[in-house]
């Protein structure tokens, strides 16, 4: 749990107008619940709330859901922070996550961290459902990077 940064200008664009007024703030959570089901990603009882952040509750049983969680709300144009409440009943090693930058592509990602570009479909599966291509990537989006 805790609270993790992502570039409020950078990513999926699934709510209606960039500046939302306070009467939409339902719209918007029903967007961004919408994006997390559309992945297809476990979670139970999910919550969202928006403050200064997106903050979101639920379980799930392992890590990796609840890390694709934080990232397909946080790769999400205008969210700037995920606050990270969500319950793990089997927890296992954390990922990390890397910022993309201008010209990185996986196999250049996974050489950087794993030193073999060859690893690169690693980080493409930590990132399913959110990655639908190794070739679709962009600068500021945030992946998991899952310990080998």
């Amino acid at each position: 749990m805790g609270l993790f940064s992502f570039i409020k200008n950078a990513g999926k664009k699934v709510f209606g107008k960039k500046e939302a007024e306070p009467t939409e703030e339902e719209a918007r959570i029903t967007a961004l619940k919408g994006a997390v089901t559309q992945l297809g990603i476990p979670v139970d009882n999910l919550r969202i709330d928006l403050a200064q952040q997106v903050i979101v509750e639920g379980s799930t049983d392992n890590n990796a859901d609840r890390e694709k969680v934080i990232l397909a709300l946080g790769n999400v144009e205008g969210v700037g922070a995920v606050a990270d409440n969500i319950e793990v009943r089997n927890p296992e090693p954390e990922s990390t996550f890397y910022e993309v930058k201008k010209g990185d592509y996986l196999s250049k990602i996974a050489k950087e961290v794993y030193g073999d570009p060859m690893k690169y479909p690693v980080i493409f599966e930590a990132n399913k459902p959110m990655l639908k291509d190794p070739d679709e990537i962009y600068p500021g989006q945030i992946l998991r990077i899952p310990a080998l």
